[in-house]
């Protein structure tokens, strides 16, 4: 991407590009140290973006992904990094996907229930993070099971064992962290996964419908870039992003 003035400024009209960062979701964006920025996948292609375009950058954070979503929307940010879900298109343009993120249940270890198709069934009730894409799908598609929505999706676990649930769902790797540090008075593990996934989400970044059409098509070459060039791949890596998978370069 070149830096064109006329393109910068239809990007960020302000002067700076204001990244929309969702915290809700630490596999990709982490609160910093106080005073420092936030950190993460999602901190470090906003500032890529943010220098190949010549601007400044701004972070606009919030603690889940509905609140994000509506700043983008509004205009009241420039960018954000967000699941694709026919939900959220509305006042939105997305670029084509650049990773693919697992959705994942979790129950207690002593629980009967074995596989993900026993997890929709009368009298089952599912934690999931209010307004997450996990929430989105799950309200789409879960028939028979009860819905329980925490404040937030790293709010899941802890929801989940408090409230007594049957079931807790959202991104694979957090909820196997969370659940990796609880164990019994032996050293077994209280909770454990269910084998596979119930649905794979298409994470991609995202600018305000009503921006000019040269800045969805120069978003669109951007996200195709890191992914070609190796940029997101070396990024995935140093940054430890264990089961994270880069979306296929056609996609």
């Amino acid at each position: 991407m070149t830096i064109d003035a006329t393109l910068a400024r239809a990007f960020a009209p302000g002067g700076t590009l204001r990244a929309s960062i969702n915290l809700g979701n630490p596999l990709l964006a982490q609160r910093g140290q106080e005073g420092a920025p936030p950190k993460g996948l999602s901190v470090e292609l906003a500032g890529e973006l943010a220098a190949r375009l010549g601007l400044g950058l701004e972070f606009v954070c919030f603690e889940g992904a509905a609140a994000s979503v509506e700043a983008v929307r509004e205009g009241r940010a420039d960018l954000g990094f967000f699941a694709v879900d026919p939900e959220r298109g509305a006042g939105l343009r997305f670029s084509r996907p650049y990773v693919l993120i697992e959705g994942s249940y979790l129950v207690r270890s002593d629980s009967p229930i074995l596989s993900n198709d026993e997890v929709d069934r009368g009298g089952r009730r599912i934690v999931v993070g209010k307004g997450s894409a996990y929430d989105l799908f799950l309200s789409r598609t879960i028939k028979s099971a009860e819905l329980v929505r925490a404040p937030s999706s790293p709010e899941v676990v802890a929801t989940f064992l408090e409230g007594g649930y049957e079931v807790a769902a959202g991104v694979r790797q957090q909820l196997e962290a969370d659940s990796g540090k609880l164990r019994d008075a032996a050293g077994r593990p209280l909770l454990r996964l269910l084998p596979g996934r119930f649905m794979v989400i298409e994470q991609a970044m995202a600018v305000p419908a009503a921006r000019d059409a040269s800045v969805g098509e120069a978003l669109e070459a951007f996200v195709a870039d890191i992914k070609a060039s190796g940029f997101l791949g070396t990024c995935i890596a140093r940054l430890g992003l264990r089961g994270l998978t880069q979306a296929d370069l056609r996609a």
